[in-house]
């Protein structure tokens, strides 16, 4: 059985007129991030670490924020390819492991729904995805509540 693991980071800086997707869960807000497809952030970073753990490249190498084709695309569907991307080389993710680094919105009553989001679209029991949420204790850009980061491990396997 081959074993990998990856890494995923992604950050969004937050604007007005746009709406706030989360690991696929839209959360009441006022202001959402910025981004050429949904800017689901949680949702990138776990596409780059699944990418990455499976030797693919990364986010911008299968869904190029130029391209026309992914503008307003939803990040969900985004999971969905990059896991068939995998599936056809024989990967399966095992584990997703997320850290969300923002001062605001408050995720603690979002966190289910955004781990049941994810495996629902992996096809993995709830379990085994974890999404966390921590703040930079008022520090930087992401402590001001300009923006929202996102780190992800995956880990994948294929039987040899």
């Amino acid at each position: 059985m081959d074993i990998r693991v990856g890494t995923g980071y992604d950050l969004h800086r937050f604007g007005e007129g746009r709406r706030l997707i989360l690991a696929g869960v839209q959360l009441d807000e006022e202001r959402g991030l910025v981004g050429h497809s949904d800017a689901d952030v949680v949702t990138h970073a776990v596409i780059d670490a699944m990418l990455g753990a499976a030797g693919l490249g990364d986010i911008g190498t299968h869904f190029p924020p130029g391209d026309p084709r992914f503008a307003g695309a939803n990040s969900m569907e985004l999971l969905r390819v990059t896991l068939a991307l995998l599936s056809e080389r024989g990967w399966r993710p095992v584990n997703i492991d997320t850290t969300v680094i923002a001062e605001r919105p408050r995720l603690a009553p979002h966190i289910l729904a955004m781990r049941a989001s994810l495996a629902a679209v992996l096809g993995m029991d709830v379990e085994s995805v974890s999404v966390k949420a921590k703040t930079s204790e008022g520090l930087g850009a992401l402590g001001a509540g300009e923006a929202i980061a996102v780190m992800a491990a995956a880990l994948i396997t294929r039987d040899s």
